[in-house]
């Protein structure tokens, strides 16, 4: 690797050609302060918070390439005032509410402000748009709290490829807006939240349910369910201080008791059941060559993309719901018959680690009888908040098990959470229905990773093959797709996740600052803990969870039966592009 010699703050580094000064500083130990910078996302040097002496210039460091000889200063007292006026002007045209923000104590502008020993707003005068968006039952949006860093139209545009958001306008009245400054929720958004991730303000935050589940909770009439997705346990704890990728199963089950939820279910029963609808119907697919690839649908950001994208090729998705709106489903059919319970004073709560599920808990398309399969979704931040209001010592709670008899999930359903793992968990039951044979091992590690897109070949006893891919990320999706319409790659099986790295790092999870996020690798961490607790369970594959096998004997027949029709699958609409 070809390498230069460099001089930072007096101390000569050497660093590879391409680096920049930025990296180089950090490299070295040197703190350098950012807003709008977000590695591999957007590298604007807009809010110019990261500014150096190069010379006789200041410069911003995030794109400035360091050059041999280069002599850099990063904290004279020419540095540290620009800094402070870049910051007091940002703060002059903000919405200084930061005590009801719902990132007060996680603000990076907060953050900054504080290093750079900010007391006061020198500035005063006129504020830009003042504009709030609260249409999206996904994201709200609130331009009063904007700092214009680009960061969300970098995840929308670049990494996403949706494009939902730009800036728009010019000068005192740039903004960030959707096409002709329609609503949100009038535009092709998919919900997934990558730009709430990436905020470093409260400019965008998820659309709150928390106090209509507290009303659920305190209305006497009301018999309220709670389910859990994998991922939220393996993030959860963020929340509390403790390390990036703890598993907390059991102390989240404890914490949902101690909220007032009359039963604690697990979403990856629902996941185990997905696989035995999903699976059935690659099957039937395979068998009858029509409709392939066969498409996953438990992503609701994947579906929508698809409905505004390449709606010609909605029928190659499953027609299975995603598995809290299968869990939501049972509860309100299997469940309500078992304890008679009227479906109507059921309340379905699912917590999830994604916005996009909140639009999905709204689809008219996800319904029985005039009942949403799903009342209401909350993130694993909403949950976070909910058990911090509650005054509950979730670090301390001891351990305890879920509800049954539709709250056991197998191994195969935790690895839902990270990106592959339902590829894995479907390949784990279609070949042993197929071959009739035991898997000699358990993982499919060919499509576990994080490369944009996986691609593996399952070959069966029989000589059949299965031509698998993988995504995550819509923009890796999207290339898989037009490649796929371009015909140059054929597949039998693709899974997508819209969010890069899976549901791990979904719209809803713990927002983790752009420096965090730099020193550690938090899909790595998240995923190792849902890997972890797939080994620990007893019943690692969907088709062998004695909870599965009892609800078809008792109640659904057989997989892709008439009432699993009628119950587990649905439908999808074309959605305009504009």
């Amino acid at each position: 690797m070809d390498t230069i010699k460099i001089m930072i703050d007096g101390i000569e580094a050497e660093v590879a050609k391409g680096t920049t000064v930025l990296e180089a500083a950090r490299d070295q130990g040197i703190h350098i302060p950012t807003l709008c910078y977000l590695k591999g996302i957007n590298h604007s040097s807009s809010c110019r918070v990261c500014v150096v002496e190069a010379g006789p210039r200041l410069i911003a460091s995030c794109t400035l390439i360091a050059e041999e000889g280069m002599n850099i200063r990063t904290n004279t007292r020419k540095v540290r005032d620009a800094r402070r006026t870049s910051v007091e002007l940002l703060l002059s045209d903000h919405n200084q509410e930061c005590l009801s923000c719902s990132r007060s104590g996680g603000c990076e502008l907060q953050a900054v402000s504080s290093d750079l020993n900010i007391r006061k707003v020198t500035y005063t005068g006129e504020k830009s748009s003042q504009e709030k968006d609260y249409t999206s039952p996904a994201i709200l949006r609130d331009a009063s709290k904007c700092i214009l860093c680009g960061r969300c139209v970098g995840a929308c545009s670049t990494v996403q490829t949706v494009g939902a958001i730009s800036f728009a306008r010019r000068g005192f009245d740039t903004m960030i807006s959707t096409a002709f400054g329609r609503p949100l929720a009038d535009s092709t958004c998919v919900n997934c939240g990558q730009c709430i991730m990436t905020c470093p303000v409260g400019a965008l935050s998820e659309h709150e349910s928390i106090n209509e589940v507290w009303n659920d909770l305190a209305d006497p009439g009301k018999y309220v369910v709670v389910q859990t997705a994998p991922a939220v346990r393996v993030a959860l704890g963020e929340e509390f201080g403790m390390p990036v990728g703890t598993r907390l199963t059991g102390k989240m089950v404890a914490a949902l008791r101690k909220l007032g939820f009359d039963k604690v279910f697990d979403t990856n029963f629902a996941a185990d059941l997905t696989i035995m609808e999903e699976g059935t119907e690659l099957i039937s697919r395979l068998t009858s060559g029509q409709n392939l690839p066969l498409m996953t649908s438990c992503c609701p950001g994947w579906v929508k993309f698809m409905e505004h994208n390449f709606p010609d090729m909605l029928d190659n998705l499953s027609t299975c719901k995603s598995p809290h709106e299968m869990e939501g489903a049972m509860v309100k059919s299997f469940f309500a018959n078992k304890m008679g319970i009227d479906p109507h004073n059921i309340v379905v709560v699912s917590i999830m680690p994604c916005t996009a599920k909140k639009f999905e808990g709204a689809r008219e398309e996800l319904s029985h009888e005039g009942l949403q399969d799903v009342d209401r979704v909350l993130t694993t931040r909403e949950l976070a908040g909910m058990i911090k209001e509650a005054g509950i010592d979730f670090v301390n709670l001891k351990d305890e098990a879920f509800d049954n008899p539709i709250g056991e999930g197998s191994g195969a359903g935790v690895i839902f959470g990270a990106t592959g793992g339902v590829a894995e968990a479907a390949l784990r039951t279609v070949f042993e229905v197929l071959s009739g044979k035991e898997l000699d091992t358990i993982e499919y590690t060919a499509v576990r990773g994080m490369d944009g897109i996986r691609e593996n070949i399952i070959e069966l006893p029989n000589g059949r093959k299965i031509r698998t891919a993988v995504a995550h990320g819509l923009g890796n999706a999207r290339t898989l797709m037009e490649a796929i319409k371009r015909g140059e790659q054929s597949y039998e099986f693709i899974e997508v996740m819209a969010c890069p790295g899976g549901c791990i790092t979904g719209g809803g999870q713990p927002i983790v600052d752009a420096r965090t996020s730099e020193r550690i690798d938090i899909k790595a961490e998240r995923a190792k803990a849902i890997y972890t607790e797939d080994e620990a369970q007893t019943v690692r594959k969907s088709h062998h969870n004695p909870y599965i096998k009892a609800l078809y004997e008792e109640f659904l027949g057989a997989p892709n039966s008439h009432l699993a029709h009628e119950l587990l699958h649905t439908h999808y609409v074309t959605r305009s592009r504009f």
